[in-house]
């Protein structure tokens, strides 16, 4: 089963939580533009081939910029052996509309 997060709860935990990934699925030109501090960035495109750079270990938080692409990943690892898995709602848009910090 996939979990979701709000961004609240998210926000709250970053930085406090040692077994806690945030994944940032988006393409380069979207984290370009701004992203969540922390984030590991693996864009939907590349995660075929650069799954595996993924702990399975950890607590994965999916994130892109509403959650629709983010939920795609999150069912790709699942079928690919990852257990811990959360997708973030609304994504990086939600996180800037409760204007939470991003890095640009």
């Amino acid at each position: 089963m996939i979990k979701s997060m709000e961004v609240s709860e998210l926000q709250e935990k970053l930085g406090k939580d040692e077994n806690l990934v945030l994944v940032d699925v988006r393409e380069q030109a979207e984290w370009d533009e701004a992203h969540i501090d922390g984030a590991v960035f693996l864009p939907l495109s590349q995660l075929e081939a650069r799954f595996d750079e993924l702990p399975k270990d950890k607590s994965l938080i999916l994130q892109c910029r509403s959650g629709k692409r983010s939920m795609n990943a999150a069912i790709f690892l699942k079928d690919n052996g990852y257990s811990d898995l959360t997708n973030l709602e609304g994504g990086i848009m939600a996180w800037m509309d409760e204007g939470f910090d991003v890095n640009d």
